[in-house]
């Protein structure tokens, strides 16, 4: 399966849910490294009341990229897979723009799998980290 076709398939996955509500695109993979990249954009809808990027929309970016990975790159066929925690660091705030998210896996075992993700501002200064550990279970 080439890069586009995995990318049409996530992002049309994703109609109709909170991923199309805050506008969330995946935007690039890579077979290799097993690493997702996703893209947000930054409007006042996604604003807390101080006028900078929520840090929820911003673990919903994290989790989204992390849990879509892991599906792409870790799940089989019969299985499920849940996102069972996530923590994320907040380092800079942002008011307009993009925000761009990177997975990458720390570790991609058989039942759970660790995923770091970077987030970053169209400069490529960081925004926040984050930790994703997911599970995948029979169905």
């Amino acid at each position: 399966m080439d890069k586009e076709h995995i990318l049409d398939q996530v992002n049309s996955r994703c109609k109709g849910t909170l991923v199309s509500t805050l506008n969330i695109v995946f935007t690039d993979i890579n077979l290799k490294e097993h690493s997702l990249n996703a893209c947000m954009e930054v409007t006042p809808n996604l604003h807390q009341p101080d006028g900078v990027l929520h840090g929820g929309a911003t673990a919903a970016l994290a989790e989204t990229v992390g849990s879509s990975a892991s599906a792409i790159f870790c799940k089989k066929e019969n299985q499920l897979l849940r996102g069972i925690e996530l923590s994320i660091n907040h380092v800079r705030g942002i008011s307009e723009g993009f925000v761009y998210a990177k997975a990458e896996p720390i570790h991609m075992g058989r039942t759970m799998q660790l995923w770091k993700i970077s987030i970053k501002d169209e400069n490529q200064k960081d925004i926040s980290f984050a930790k994703l550990t997911t599970l995948t279970i029979s169905k």
